[in-house]
């Protein structure tokens, strides 16, 4: 038995090293919280412009702060490699949101998740993003439940995931 975990243990760790090792683009979902200090907001922006500039896909949602960032970046870089998927409908997005998203090319929004509340609809989208995605970058606080939990559920999946903490 526990030379079958320690097979799978290394069959995820040699998929985990050539995931970080791959030189092709990816598709990389950046995801966090909307509380975010402007100075981390710079470094977000700063990351994903050069995760675009170096030919990546960026996938992420339409809320402010981290993902408000990353947005900025990617556009900057090539808005042709920027996706960004949001809960609901553009309407439901808060208005400084929308003037934002309005200039996305790729933009999918989900009105059939009107209905729920914000919180379920965040967690259905980020399943969604974690679907397209092959690695995660995850900037968030301790107590960030649904990002908490959107990461594990990306680990689960064999994503790459990487995860900066706020606090």
């Amino acid at each position: 038995m526990s030379q079958a975990l320690e097979i799978s243990n290394l069959d995820t760790l040699a998929q985990e090293l050539a995931a970080i090792q791959q030189t092709s683009s990816k598709k990389i979902a950046l995801l966090g919280s909307r509380h975010v200090p402007i100075t981390h907001q710079h470094l977000i922006e700063m990351m994903s412009y050069a995760l675009v500039l170096g030919g990546n896909r960026l996938i992420t949602s339409g809320a402010a702060g981290t993902n408000s960032a990353a947005i900025r970046g990617a556009m900057r870089a090539d808005p042709n490699l920027l996706t960004v998927i949001l809960p609901q409908s553009l309407d439901r997005q808060p208005k400084e949101s929308q003037d934002q998203l309005q200039k996305v090319i790729h933009l999918v929004e989900n009105p059939d998740n009107n209905h729920l509340s914000l919180g379920e609809a965040s967690a259905d989208c980020n399943r969604e993003i974690i679907s397209r995605c092959q690695q995660l970058i995850c900037f968030a606080f301790h107590d960030s439940h649904t990002l908490m939990k959107t990461c594990e559920e990306a680990e689960e999946q064999r994503k790459v995931v990487t995860l900066f903490y706020f606090d």
